[in-house]
């Protein structure tokens, strides 16, 4: 049975994923949309709602939580700056999954994972 195991292995270690879900996040907060496989889109979606979520609070442990997940500084700033301000009134769900197909090498679905408007 698979009880409280949460999150996907994507065929990777741990730390090849943790470095995988951080750059992911790190790329979707500084462009504000990437494309990648469905897959991955759904582990780094986990993540990036929750960071948004830390940085609305602003105080100095959610800069620290922020900080530890995101690896740039000048991201880090713009996540505590840009889309705090704009997700305020959000209660949650600061990301969009649009399908795009499949890939042509090796038919996973790619999608395109961003930033609510």
């Amino acid at each position: 049975m698979r009880h409280l195991k949460a999150g996907r292995k994507l065929g990777r270690t741990a730390a090849h994923r943790s470095a995988l879900t951080r750059n992911l996040a790190t790329a979707l907060f500084e462009y504000g949309r990437i494309e990648t496989t469905e897959a991955k889109a759904k582990e780094v979606r986990r993540w990036a709602e929750r960071m948004v979520t830390a940085a609305k609070a602003g105080d100095l442990a959610a800069r620290r939580r922020v900080g530890g997940q995101v690896y740039r500084e000048d991201v880090a700033a713009k996540l505590f700056s840009q889309y705090a301000d704009r997700y305020r009134e959000r209660p949650g769900g600061y990301t969009r999954i649009v399908r795009r197909g499949p890939r042509q090498g090796d038919g996973a679905t790619v999608v395109i994972l961003e930033m609510v408007e």
